[in-house]
């Protein structure tokens, strides 16, 4: 199955969640207020959540005159691909990492850190950056924050519908529908725990699909796959500070993460190891 494919069914199985909860709270009504919910929760986040990503990491907007040889290696990147000049920020801290944000490719950032300036040969550098501006290529920030949104809404609703049951609202009519205590069980506690699973499925799907991109951008998957094996060795050494929210978004996991088969489950990314592989197993470029 295509990683495009994947994406769109994931996408389908989180707006069936937010249907099911909404049935359950209101019927047919209640699928109406979810639905107009989520769409609230996506306007805001495809038009204000990169400002609010950028902001909470602390990335401060660069010119050329500060950053001339990174400035140039974008400028190239993007002239070979056809794509608008994102906005560059930097990064003030040690760890090495970058991620883009932005709602298209003509209002997109690419945010690295001082750290991956000093760490990595320029072949590897231009690996990452090409691999972040597959996300913007691929249109991934707006995805990733269609799955947050979406994950969010459900998140919500099963807040509202755990409260109404703990107040005693809606406890006959769930009974008619079929829900009673299993039901309300599921939607409380597996639905917003489903939520969370698929969207990490879909930001490690759309990982797999911007190393590929980025690789055939710059015609060589060995500088990328150099260049990920440093940054998780040097984020599991100095795990970034920055939050949970945004952590999907960086070319590595930012946080410390353990090496337990639950906690690679729950992990924003997919195995260094697995990216690796399949970047030097490339050999259409």
């Amino acid at each position: 199955m295509s990683n495009t494919l994947k994406t769109t069914l994931l996408l389908g199985l989180l707006t069936g969640l937010i249907m099911a909860i909404g049935q359950y709270l209101g019927g047919s009504q209640g699928i109406v207020i979810a639905f107009v919910f989520a769409a609230v929760m996506n306007f805001g986040a495809y038009w204000f959540s990169d400002k609010m990503v950028l902001r909470m990491n602390g990335a401060q907007p660069v010119d050329e005159a500060q950053a001339p040889e990174l400035y140039q290696m974008v400028r190239n990147l993007t002239a070979q691909n056809n794509l608008p000049m994102p906005k560059i920020y930097i990064i003030r801290t040690d760890t090495p990492n970058a991620f883009a944000t932005g709602r298209n490719p003509e209002n997109a950032a690419v945010a690295v850190t001082e750290g991956i300036l000093r760490l990595l040969r320029p072949e590897e550098l231009q690996g990452v950056l090409a691999h972040e501006l597959a996300h913007v290529k691929n249109r991934d920030t707006l995805t990733s924050t269609i799955a947050a949104t979406l994950a969010g809404a459900i998140m919500m609703l099963a807040n509202m519908l755990r409260w109404s049951a703990i107040l005693g609202g809606g406890q006959s009519d769930n009974r008619d529908r079929g829900g009673g205590v299993l039901g309300l069980l599921a939607m409380t506690i597996f639905a917003p725990l489903a939520a969370s699973l698929i969207q990490l499925a879909i930001s490690r799907s759309r990982e797999f699909e911007a190393d590929a991109t980025g690789a055939r951008m710059v015609h060589d998957p060995f500088g990328l796959a150099a260049a990920l094996e440093k940054l998780e060795t040097a984020n599991q050494r100095m795990p970034m500070p920055t939050s949970p929210q945004t952590a999907h978004l960086f070319i590595v996991n930012p946080l410390s993460g353990a090496r337990a088969t639950f906690a690679k489950l729950f992990s924003t990314h997919p195995p260094l190891e697995e990216r690796v592989q399949r970047l030097r197993a490339m050999t259409t470029i």
